[in-house]
């Protein structure tokens, strides 16, 4: 069996899709897969085995400043995304028995996929990002938000908001591949049929009209990867500390030095992760330590919390651990989302990057601090699954094509 994987972000996106190649690999099958051009993913790919196809721009590129990229730009963005995708697609999906698409941005996959008489999946990390009554659409960079507070009529609102920035392009490429055109762009990538990579405990799908979802389980492999001896070190001179990291986003201006500064005025040692946005520490105080890439399935089981963007990966590792959390979430995709489940869990607090100042922050971090959040969440650590990958993995091989 020929499988072919493709995701376009940061590394929230791209990880999920590793831990089911590896699993598809386990099970024979051949693993190919689309992915930005990063140097990063493209080494992570090859240290798996997996065949790396880069299609679009950098990623970390776009990431680089403190704000987003204009809307004019992320629609420009967007548009060329489509263009190389309908490119390099048809090569790349060439021999392939299945696709498996994640993220809204992938337009011309199922299209290429049609085409070429190939199955097609989509998958989702958040059910925020499926439609349903029970949650409003998440926030899409550059495009308008409704005034509207009804959820039915935010994902119509939504779905008009896809349309306008692919509809002339995807029916342009349809018509050239000899593919009827499509009314609802965004309907037509999701599928009546997606399938959810998320924990059901953490992230559960609610039923919802039009959608019969697929709820896997989260995708992850283990990552026993030993911690470097100088952040062992700095662990094993003191009390647990806090961590501190936005992943691939970059914090609002001041937010990390706030954190740093609440943590410590609770009385805590602080790790600072750099992250893509290459975060450093606001003195040379001992009580501090700035750390790189390191595995945080080794280190979240060692800290007292961890402060956060609200990455899926993030939110689920420090839940999996035991240790509470705190959540400022920039207002972009599942953020938000991951954010309010930490709270609706009683697993720490959440605030709204916004509207975060030093008296909140040192408000949410006695709550995640508190004996009851901690008890809290080691109880809801026993019952996530760690299994989803190979759910899906033997999903995609055991059902007929």
């Amino acid at each position: 069996m020929r499988v072919l994987l493709s995701t376009y972000g940061t590394r929230g996106d791209v990880e999920p899709l590793v831990a089911l190649a590896v699993r598809l690999r386990a099970l024979g099958a051949e693993v190919r897969m689309c992915a930005p051009p990063d140097e990063e993913f493209a080494e992570r790919l090859a240290g798996v085995g997996v065949r790396s196809v880069q299609v679009g721009l950098p990623v970390r590129e776009l990431m680089r400043g403190r704000t987003l990229p204009s809307a004019a730009d992320l629609a420009r963005y967007r548009n060329e995304l489509v263009e190389t995708q309908f490119g390099s697609f048809p090569a790349a999906f060439d021999g392939c028995d299945v696709v498996v698409a994640a993220g809204l941005g992938q337009v011309a996959a199922r299209s290429v996929a049609e085409a070429a008489g190939i199955s097609y999946v989509y998958v989702s990390y958040a059910a925020v990002h499926l439609p349903s009554p029970h949650h409003a659409p998440p926030p899409r960079p550059g495009w308008p938000e409704p005034e509207e507070t009804d959820n039915r009529t935010r994902w119509e609102w939504d779905a008009r908001n896809v349309n306008a920035q692919f509809g002339e392009a995807l029916g342009r490429h349809r018509a050239a591949l000899g593919l009827p055109p499509v009314d609802n762009v965004r309907d037509h990538i999701l599928t009546d049929r997606p399938w959810l990579a998320a924990d059901q405990v953490l992230g559960p799908w609610r039923k919802a009209p039009g959608l019969d979802v697929v709820q896997t389980g989260a995708w992850t492999l283990a990552d026993e990867r030993p911690l470097p001896a100088d952040l062992a070190r700095f662990l094993e001179a003191g009390s647990p500390p806090v961590y501190v990291g936005f992943g691939s986003m970059a914090p609002g201006e001041g937010i990390g030095g706030m954190a740093v500064e609440a943590i410590r005025a609770q009385g805590h040692r602080v790790l600072v992760s750099r992250g893509w946005a290459d975060l450093e520490l606001v003195d040379d105080g001992d009580d501090c330590f700035a750390l790189g890439e390191v595995s945080h399935q080794s280190l979240f089981g060692k800290v007292a919390a961890v402060v956060h963007h609200g990455g899926a990966g993030t939110t689920l590792t420090a839940a999996r651990a035991g240790a509470p959390q705190v959540v400022i979430p920039l207002q972009l995709s599942d953020n938000p989302y991951w954010a309010g489940r930490v709270a609706a869990l009683g697993l720490g607090a959440a605030l709204d990057a916004r509207t975060t100042t030093a008296e909140s922050l040192g408000i949410a971090l006695k709550t995640a601090l508190s004996p009851e959040t901690r008890a809290r969440a080691e109880s809801l650590s026993s019952r996530l699954r760690t299994d989803g990958a190979e759910v899906a993995a033997r999903r995609l091989v055991d059902e007929p094509r």
